[in-house]
This record gives structure tokens, C-alpha cells and sequence, in this order.
């Protein structure tokens, strides 16, 4: 989709609130790789956050996990957030958030990347 991220846009990794797009390569190269053994688009709900955007949807405040560029939500449920949990794990993926409550198109999986006090797994 673009010179960067074959499988992501720009404008879905970007900070709702400015637009502005700082995901950390290593990261996004874990995420393309989780892509291509997925075999299927993946729909970014959430990607970067600027500290403000994150503190204003998030009770992570103004240094959650989305304000380092090393997080994404992709929208996905059923058997299709199972597997996509479990390819994660295989990957190397530190964080891992399970929101599979209410309406399908709500449903989403958060990853990350981070090390701080990782792995963890958690549901909203």
C-alpha cells in the first residue's frame, strides 16, 4: 500500500487526532511478518497515538503502549482472533490484548512489542 508497509497504509497507522505517523520500524517489520503467515488483510482499529489521542481514549494516559509506535489493534474475531493470538505468540509478540465482547465489527486484538515487565496477555 505504500514504499514502507506493503500490507498498511500510512493513514491507518496514523494518530487520529494529527495525523502523525511514528511507528517504530523493527515493529512494523514484526507486524508485516504476522501479515504475510496470516494470509489475510488485517484491519488497523488502532495504530500510533499521539499522548494527547491516548490519553483521551485510553486509561494508559500519555505513555501508553500506542504513544511508542510498537502497537497496533487490528479488528478481527472468532476463530479468525484465535488464530491470529496464537500466530502472534509464536512470533515473539509481548502484548497481547483480547477485546471479543459485543458486535463483531467492534471485536479487536491488541499487539505489542514491548519489554518492560512483558510478556503479558490481558482482556478489555
Amino acid at each position: 500500500m505504500n514504499e514502507i508497509y506493503p500490507h498498511f497504509s500510512r493513514a491507518e497507522l496514523a494518530s487520529r487526532d494529527t495525523g502523525d505517523h511514528h511507528m517504530d520500524a523493527t515493529f512494523m517489520d514484526l507486524v508485516e511478518t504476522l501479515r504475510d503467515a496470516y494470509g489475510k488483510p488485517m484491519t488497523v482499529s488502532s495504530a500510533y497515538r499521539t499522548p494527547e489521542h491516548n490519553a483521551s481514549v485510553s486509561s494508559t494516559g500519555t505513555t501508553g503502549p500506542h504513544t511508542t509506535g510498537r502497537a497496533i489493534d487490528i479488528g478481527v474475531s472468532g476463530t479468525d482472533a484465535l488464530t491470529l493470538v496464537h500466530m502472534a505468540l509464536t512470533l515473539g509478540f509481548t502484548g497481547i490484548g483480547v477485546s471479543q465482547k459485543g458486535q463483531h465489527n467492534s471485536r479487536f486484538i491488541h499487539l505489542d512489542n514491548l519489554t518492560d515487565g512483558r510478556p503479558w496477555i490481558w482482556s478489555y
